[in-house]
């Protein structure tokens, strides 16, 4: 599916409805699955049953399971499969092609990190096909630096996910949109709006009510000494602002021109280079660092006795693995064929369809209650943090489709935005405008250099014409 100049505008239809219903179930799979391995049992290194507690394998496992999208990447290429961000045309052919950063699939780890403020990391790219030819060889080792970033989110959020339950890591991984417009008012220099931080202010409402229920719950938790919840919930933040950085950081330096990358590329090499890390670095050090996993923080040794020793934690770990790479492709897919909105939409579903099927696994599939979570007295407050991240994030995304609008309401406390949301419109009808410009222009420049225009005594007539439309929006 090549891009090119003229966008036909994105409607939801059947196809677009099953990949984002696919997204949703693919996402909730990663989550669920990922808490659930955290409490399957196998037989350890000394004989003796173990809880799999293994924050690592979780991470390193979500980077081998992104490592089939270099392998889609080449089958695409090579079968020049019509596939979102490829342009298979010849060079000169390709006029423009709509390519995304890693920050439109890795959204799989934040509730919002998708939402109105990465339009700008879906970049046009003039004269540069998907692949090899268009991407810069130094691009390979450059997705490295996103990988650092999210290889030290992932581990500190699979090992605050330990002290926790799923839904309430998920709903607090959606901090990271705090995180993000801080550092992009105060990094990135782009100077943010009122609405945008009033969105900001509920969401840290919201991990505040959320964070306060996991540690009540830890009360009464026999299974949880005190203050793990609480360590719990540190980890998880620091996770999300580690990955508010790696967002950042690919806005800042994506945009590039000349830093062309089609989307399962950019999948599959952070997941080698993650795969890599995870080798070479994290599990020694994981290996070495004191802890209670014999000794070690974790023990790769005894976690490859505890895999090979209970076929539960394979058929787990064979989902994981397929889940990640799946909502990873499903949620490009989902930004690519319907826009950014709706992925921030998808990741705003996630807390909402996690929740609800661990309390199904743990009322109807287990009879124990060993998996999944229970409705408790304080589940209430959890539920209200929920809707209050669903607003904030909705305040946050005005004025697309899908968000709300503080107007003066009085269920808004009085706050009116209506004329930032004047000026984004105004701003929006003159870049539709200036696009609309432009492609009458190349489609002019097309036709003058043809045989028919040379010999066309009206070209001067043309140009000033398509001047006088654009000259007032440019």
């Amino acid at each position: 599916m090549g891009g090119g100049s003229t966008e036909k505008p994105k409607t939801c239809g059947l196809t677009e409805l099953l990949i984002f219903i696919a997204a949703i179930i693919s996402g909730t799979a990663c989550s669920v699955c990922s808490k659930t391995m955290m409490e399957l049992r196998g037989i350890g290194i000394d004989g003796t049953e173990e809880v799999f507690a293994k924050p690592m394998f979780q991470t390193f496992g979500m980077f081998v399971g992104m490592l089939l999208g270099l392998v889609m990447h080449w089958i695409v290429l090579f079968f020049k499969i019509d596939f979102p961000g490829y342009d298979h045309r010849p060079k000169q052919a390709a006029m423009t092609t709509v390519l995304p950063t890693k920050a439109a699939a890795a959204a799989s780890y934040g509730a919002t990190e998708s939402n109105n403020e990465k339009d700008k990391l879906l970049q046009e790219t003039p004269d540069q096909t998907a692949g090899p030819v268009g991407t810069p060889v130094w691009m390979y080792f450059f997705l490295a630096i996103p990988s650092i970033f999210d290889l030290g989110a992932t581990a500190l959020c699979m090992m605050g996910l330990r002290f926790l339950d799923v839904s309430v890591y998920q709903l607090l991984r959606g901090s990271g949109i705090i995180f993000v417009a801080l550092m992009k008012q105060h990094v990135l220099g782009d100077n943010l709006y009122k609405f945008q931080w009033l969105g900001v202010f509920w969401n840290v409402t919201s991990v505040i009510l959320v964070g306060g229920t996991a540690i009540l719950n830890s009360t009464e938790n026999p299974t949880l000494a005190p203050g793990e919840a609480l360590l719990g919930v540190t980890l998880v933040m620091c996770g999300a602002f580690v990955q508010a950085l790696q967002f950042v950081f690919e806005e800042k330096v994506m945009s590039m021109d000349d830093a062309s990358a089609p989307p399962l590329l950019l999948i599959g090499m952070e997941g080698l280079w993650g795969t890599f890390l995870c080798l070479t670095v994290v599990y020694p050090l994981a290996y070495y660092l004191p802890g209670d996993d014999h000794g070690s923080y974790e023990d790769p040794f005894n976690t490859y006795a505890m895999f090979m020793n209970s076929p539960n934690i394979q058929w787990a770990f064979f989902i994981y693995f397929f889940a990640i790479f799946s909502y990873n492709l499903f949620a490009v897919l989902v930004t690519f064929l319907l826009n950014s909105v709706w992925h921030a939409i998808l990741d705003n579903f996630r807390p909402i369809t996690v929740w609800g099927t661990d309390m199904f696994i743990f009322y109807v599939v287990t009879s124990t209650g060993d998996f999944g979570e229970p409705w408790t007295k304080w589940s209430w407050v959890q539920l209200f943090g929920m809707f209050v991240l669903l607003y904030g994030t909705a305040v946050y995304n005005a004025p697309n489709a899908g968000s709300i609008k503080v107007q003066g309401e009085w269920f808004h406390f009085g706050f009116d935005m209506r004329s930032e949301y004047a000026e984004i419109e105004l701003d929006m009808q003159e870049a539709e405008l200036d696009q609309e410009w432009q492609d009458r222009k190349q489609t002019f420049e097309k036709k003058r250099f043809s045989s028919f225009a040379e010999r066309s005594p009206h070209i001067s007539i043309h140009t000033q014409a398509l001047h006088g439309l654009g000259g007032s929006h440019i």
